[in-house]
């Protein structure tokens, strides 16, 4: 059931919703460093091409990131957080100080969906 057919869906099923995919963290975790550029963000995420290009649309049009379009020779696409996508930062933080505890330090939680990504 989606927050869309139940409208008391409890906020974080909503929030989920929206951020919630394997990939949509790993890039807003990723981005959490600074602006970057197209291929940047696909050599630190291991994303394919296809992949990380709807995601970062998806973010977009959802309003966490933004896109640069830099027209000088090369062309090339930067991305970065909005406020909103921003805001994420420390939501990210307290979900690895969670895993510390509960996980145990092996891996840090987007390590683990960066891992099971390229699975």
């Amino acid at each position: 059931m989606t927050a869309e057919s139940n409208p008391e869906a409890c906020p974080i099923v909503e929030s989920l919703e929206q951020i919630g995919s394997q990939w949509r963290l790993i890039v807003l975790h990723d981005l959490q460093d600074g602006e970057k550029r197209f291929n940047e963000l696909k050599r630190s995420t291991d994303a394919s091409s296809r992949t990380l290009s709807r995601v970062l649309d998806d973010l977009e049009e959802m309003g966490f990131v933004t896109r640069r379009l830099e027209e000088d020779a090369p062309v090339a696409s930067y991305y970065d957080l909005t406020a909103k996508g921003r805001s994420l930062c420390p939501v990210f933080d307290e979900i690895e100080d969670w895993a510390a505890e509960w996980l145990g330090e092996e891996a840090s939680p987007m390590e683990e969906l960066s891992g099971a990504a390229t699975r």
